[in-house]
């Protein structure tokens, strides 16, 4: 890549082919290293992830560390009931796969991140949701997976967990009423490196081909 101060960046072909191995790489981690990573750190990639669209110019992500171990130890009981929920919906031998499957690293993860959208935010004047507010949430997810790809970058890994009460997590955080949680993320160094999803190594799922994704 070259850039002219005050022009806008020409990105070459190897800039693209280590961007495409960057989404490659970029996977669910749930087995951490316990070595720390600098608060400046996590600072940068939230300032990253604060670069992706939002519908309307909204920016209605709000990040919340998660640091004292009473909380921790709360935000695992509300994955341990949530997740014995899930395994009870399975039968045969999907339910003991799901048993099989680590779906969380909530125990060794140094850094813990929830992620909360404002949908009552008045920033934007409400540009572009009048007919999709939904768009407010997917503005967030797409700052999630800018932190995502920041950290892979940077050599850390991110986990999404999904199974958890937001309820119970947007209480125990003591966050605005209007704050509705998108993602609790787990962010730390990887303790191994790998191309496949988890859940593909697995078993749990195939990645689909992309006749079945892309109609013409």
């Amino acid at each position: 890549m070259t850039h002219d101060e005050g022009a806008a960046p020409r990105f070459d072909a190897a800039f693209a082919a280590q961007l495409a191995e960057l989404f490659r790489w970029r996977r669910d981690v749930r087995r951490f290293r316990s070595d720390p990573v600098e608060s400046r750190l996590v600072g940068e990639l939230v300032g990253l992830a604060t670069l992706a669209p939002s519908v309307g110019h909204s920016q209605p992500w709000r990040f919340v560390t998660v640091e004292s171990e009473a909380r921790r130890a709360a935000v695992i009981g509300s994955f341990e009931r949530c997740n014995a929920d899930a395994l009870a919906s399975y039968e045969g031998e999907a339910a003991v796969l799901y048993a099989r499957l680590k779906l969380a690293g909530l125990r060794a993860a140094p850094v813990q991140l929830a992620v909360f959208c404002d949908i009552e935010t008045e920033v934007g004047r409400g540009l572009g949701r009048m007919t999709m507010p939904e768009t407010l949430c997917y503005s967030v997810v797409a700052a999630i997976q800018n932190l995502a790809l920041a950290a892979r970058a940077r050599g850390l890994g991110v986990g999404w967990v999904s199974i958890l009460d937001p309820r119970e997590i947007a209480a125990l955080l003591d966050v605005p009423a209007a704050w509705k949680l998108v993602a609790y993320l787990c962010i730390g160094y990887p303790q191994e490196e790998h191309l496949d999803p988890e859940l593909e190594r697995y078993g749990w799922q195939a990645r689909l081909p992309n006749g079945e994704i892309l109609r013409r």
